[in-house]
Formats: C-alpha cells, sequence, structure tokens
C-alpha cells in the first residue's frame, strides 16, 4: 500500500490523475442531472403489494458508478475520513470539498467511496449523489486540483 501521506506532489498527481480521467467524461452528466432524481421503483402487474420493490436506476448513473468502483480511489475505510475531519453532513462535505488542496485528495477519494460503497447496500445513496451535486462537486474539485499543479486534463 502506498503512503500517501509522504508523497510529494509530483507522486500525488501521477497516483490520482489517471485514475480521476477516468471519471471526467460523466461531468457533463452530471452537471445535467443536478437535483433530479435518477431511479424509480419497478412495480408491473401488481407487484408492489406482494414483493419487495426493486429500484431501477439510469444507465448512466450505473456506468459512473461502474468506473468509480474499477479505479483506485475506493477506500474501505472512509468512516476514518468523516470522523477525522468532524464530516457528519452534506453540507460539511461540501465545505471540506471548497476548501480541500491537493494533499487532500485521499480524503476526497474517501467522500467519494462513501456514496459510492455506501449505494451497493441502500438504494437511495447513489441517486443523493447526483442529485445532492455530492459527484459533481467531487469530481470538479479533483479535476481542478490536478490541472492547477499539471497539465490540463481533457
Amino acid at each position: 500500500m502506498i503512503e500517501k501521506d509522504k508523497m510529494s506532489r509530483e507522486e500525488i498527481i501521477a497516483y490520482y490523475r489517471p485514475q480521476i480521467e477516468k471519471l471526467i467524461p460523466y461531468i457533463p452528466w452530471l452537471e445535467t442531472q443536478a437535483g433530479r432524481q435518477l431511479s424509480n421503483f419497478y412495480s408491473g402487474d401488481g407487484l408492489a403489494e406482494n414483493s419487495i420493490s426493486v429500484p431501477v436506476y439510469d444507465s448512466t448513473l450505473l456506468g459512473f458508478v461502474k468506473a468509480a468502483r474499477a479505479t483506485t480511489l475506493m477506500d474501505r475505510n472512509y468512516v476514518y475520513v468523516y470522523s477525522r475531519n468532524r464530516i457528519r453532513t452534506v453540507e460539511d462535505e461540501r465545505r471540506f470539498i471548497g476548501k480541500a488542496e491537493l494533499t487532500d485528495m485521499d480524503s476526497l477519494c474517501g467522500i467519494l467511496s462513501k456514496y459510492i460503497l455506501k449505494g451497493m447496500t441502500k438504494a437511495t445513496v447513489w441517486t443523493d449523489g447526483v442529485k445532492n451535486g455530492i459527484f459533481l462537486e467531487l469530481l470538479l474539485k479533483m479535476r481542478e486540483l490536478i490541472t492547477f499543479w499539471d497539465k490540463p486534463m481533457e
């Protein structure tokens, strides 16, 4: 495991840039979807009263989740990021994202991980990440930090 606390600026960029580039193509879609509900529940032929509700997600959202899970940005210990930075609400997340520096990239990944990994077991978390704009804010901030310290991303 890489000791991210002791990485130089160049090492941080080299480590995170290729991973973030995989998610950058989703920014335009996230911009158009902010504030919208991206899932509904399947209820064909009277199933609603006799069975468990099954969420149906937007295909682009599922593509984004799959792409994020395939990166090295996922941190199963994201709860420590939240406790270490005293993040409890969506507003706390926004405040942290807004003031994040390049050295906070692992914490930004922790916030992303919470939404992606928790969404695997709790149906509304992925759509909350899009609806409240956290996915968009995270990707924009990550792109901004890498671009500021290195060459621009496509």
